[in-house]
């Protein structure tokens, strides 16, 4: 199948649409759709909740928490950009998506998985500051800190996108249609272009080196300083706590990262492409999921948001 028209306008009579392969195999539509509902059921359920105590409860009214609420409304938003659309093809067969719509979700994605990243770092810091810089950790993480290093993460995670799509955008699109993804990515999309793509690929490789190498930097260096004042710990069951804390963290920051620089930093290469479309699960769909209960639901202060929140609704049903 080929693309009829120009995506430059011109004598565009009707929209370019693109159709995503998803996971090249119609039979299993059905099952996919079984096994994705569940996870994103799930993981919104998470995020929202996590997103709700952090507003409601004073007791979470603290910058990690700030932090959290953020990445939980961060997760949503990741979700929701892809997996409504994907559950609806699974069951409509529909596997089409209007250029202007694939290049909107490339946008939000990658604005998205980008912000993530700084995110992720800013937390760190955070917990750099409460556990190796406790005196001073009200000095520097205020709340002002707090709203400050929050937009900085979504502007600058926002900014490499809005170039790669600027660029994008000026594409033409004259050769097949079929995109070998299940959602609108970089690579698969500029594979349909007919124009020379290297000086956007060699953008692409440099922005998003720099969107994931950055941060996780910052991310390991924190850690590592994290790790050396909890070893200084004299109390082992302390210790054991905290490592634990930190391998978990450290595994979901490990998958994301990792996940990213396989899809995003690799060369672009056909024999690559399943392994990238099967690594871009971890980041869109994964990460989302596992990020609330690893970051949020094992904390003891969560736990007991939970508990009062339960609590008042259940004096709330009483009261009917």
């Amino acid at each position: 199948m080929h693309l009829p028209i120009s995506s430059k306008g011109g004598n565009q009579t009707a929209p370019v649409t693109f159709i995503l392969l998803d996971f090249n195999n119609d039979e299993l539509n059905i099952s996919l759709f079984i096994l994705f509902l569940p996870l994103y059921i799930v993981t919104m359920a998470g995020n929202i909740l996590i997103f709700t105590l952090v507003i409601l409860d004073q007791h979470l009214h603290t910058p990690m928490y700030f932090f959290l609420g953020n990445l939980s409304c961060l997760e949503i938003c990741c979700s929701s950009t892809i997996m409504p659309r994907m559950l609806a093809s699974f069951l409509s067969g529909d596997k089409t998506i209007s250029m202007n719509g694939c290049f909107a979700q490339f946008y939000f994605l990658g604005c998205l998985a980008a912000t993530e990243c700084y995110f992720l770092a800013v937390m760190s810091y955070d917990r750099y500051l409460a556990i190796c810089k406790l005196l001073h950790y009200t000095m520097f993480m205020n709340g002002r800190i707090c709203v400050l290093l929050t937009a900085c993460s979504w502007i600058i995670g926002s900014l490499p996108v809005s170039i790669l799509i600027s660029l994008v955008s000026q594409l033409t699109f004259c050769g097949s249609n079929k995109m070998n993804h299940f959602f609108c990515d970089f690579t698969p999309l500029i594979r349909l272009s007919c124009n020379d793509t290297r000086l956007i690929e060699r953008t692409a490789f440099i922005t998003s080196s720099i969107v994931t190498l950055v941060p996780l930097l910052i991310t390991v260096t924190s850690y590592v300083c994290i790790i050396k004042s909890i070893l200084r710990i004299p109390s082992t069951t302390g210790k054991q706590k905290a490592f634990s804390t930190c391998s978990s963290h450290l595994t979901v920051v490990g998958c994301f990262y990792g996940s990213l620089m396989i899809v995003y930093v690799l060369p672009d290469m056909s024999s690559l492409s399943n392994l990238k479309k099967m690594f871009s699960l971890f980041y869109t769909l994964l990460t989302p999921l596992v990020n609330p209960i690893v970051y949020s639901l094992r904390n003891k202060e969560v736990k007991e948001a939970i508990k009062k929140m339960l609590n008042r609704m259940s004096s709330f049903k009483n009261v009917f």
